[in-house]
């Protein structure tokens, strides 16, 4: 079947934050640095990393004990508070080591955290990662409190549509249903039918009871599902991540040049021309399966920087090599910020209850249908 194509001009917006709130500021962190040191003890400390060997030992491969005696006092810290608070901490497979390894109670994609955040039976829930994925975690545990340790985290895809956006589209493909990623705001993922991450994206399109298919917001997340899924015709929004479109295919093939027998594995969000020049793509789930089952003499995985650091010690038999390139956005949570979130409880996500009502049931319904599917 033939493809209709649509690319709206995306544009930039501000992420939707619920307005005179003083943590949604811009954090002071000369005053914060100040307090935390006050509270706590946070020099490094030789003596405190080799206490905390076994935290250490899951990114040694990554993290020489020099720098492990820096993020210890701050591990240490946190995982003691957040005992003391009932909080539990999910963060997504492109923080950090320190934090992936040294606080995170539950880690993964957009999926397995959405699917997770309805299991958790804590008060608190600390978000590390962006803003979409702590409003998400708010709309599906509207009685707990979610705090983001940065509400400057965002995202370029969240950012490149807004629900007008999707009125623009439903007018122009009356009666085809939005699938939207959930890298979305709030007001997009209720403005829409069904949420996808690019875990189940092909999945979801393929269950759509209708002929035509509209995709919010990665386009070349909707090009590659469109490879997977030819019996729909799918539309989409003109946006992109800022990590996944540098990559290019000739990055690609140079590597190869370079390290003959290189396993090559691509995120789905980048463009179809660099997917094809890959040996596997998928999810962040689906690349850490595949490193698993695979266990590849060499890998480059086409996707976030830290994405290899977090899986590296688990696979001392894979040499991860290549470029990769870094989520500004990402790298704004930090040890430093999620203790200030617990220590002072600021940074709390609210999301507006009607908004957030239509919402939950696009990312709900989702998460039945990926179940269901999978069963």
């Amino acid at each position: 079947m033939a493809y209709a194509f649509a690319t709206p001009q995306a544009r930039r917006v501000p992420l939707a934050r619920p307005a005179g709130k003083e943590e949604m500021t811009m954090l002071d962190m000369t005053t914060i640095r100040a307090e935390l040191k006050a509270c706590y003890d946070l020099e490094p400390s030789l003596e405190l990393a080799q206490q905390m060997s076994d935290i250490h030992a899951r990114m040694d491969r990554v993290m020489p004990l020099v720098d492990w005696a820096i993020h210890a006092p701050y591990v240490a810290a946190i995982n003691k508070l957040k005992q003391e608070r009932g909080a539990v901490v999910l963060a997504h497979n492109y923080m950090t080591p320190e934090i992936y390894h040294g606080i995170s109670d539950v880690v993964g994609d957009s999926l397995a955290l959405a699917i997770e955040a309805t299991k958790v039976q804590a008060d608190i829930i600390v978000q590390c990662g962006v803003h979409f994925m702590a409003e998400t975690s708010k709309i599906l545990n509207p009685s707990k409190t979610v705090l983001m340790p940065d509400m400057e985290a965002g995202c370029s895809l969240a950012e490149s549509i807004t629900a007008e956006g999707i009125a623009r589209m439903r007018a122009q493909y009356p009666g085809a249903p939005v699938v939207s990623y959930v890298n979305t705001t709030a007001e997009v993922k209720a403005a829409s039918d069904i949420c996808c991450t690019s875990a189940n994206a092909a999945q979801i399109v393929a269950a759509m009871d209708s002929d035509t298919v509209i995709m919010t917001p990665d386009k070349w997340l909707a090009q590659n599902v469109a490879k997977q899924v030819p019996q729909k015709r799918i539309v989409w929004w003109d946006g992109a991540c800022i990590v996944h479109e540098k990559f290019t295919p000739q990055d690609l093939r140079d590597f190869r040049e370079w390290h003959p027998g290189i396993q090559i594995i691509a995120h789905p969000e980048c463009p179809p021309d660099v997917v094809a020049e890959a040996d596997f793509a998928g999810s962040t789930a689906g690349i850490i399966d595949w490193v698993g089952k695979e266990r590849p003499a060499q890998a480059m995985l086409v996707t976030e920087c830290s994405m290899a650091s977090n899986i590296s010690d688990a696979h001392p038999e894979v040499e991860f090599l290549g470029p990769c390139n870094m989520c500004p956005y990402m790298k704004k949570i930090t040890l430093e910020k999620v203790l200030w979130s617990l220590h002072s409880m600021t940074g709390a996500v609210e999301v507006d209850e009607g908004v957030a009502k239509d919402a939950r049931r696009a990312v709900q319904r989702m998460i039945d249908l990926s179940r269901s599917l999978s069963a």
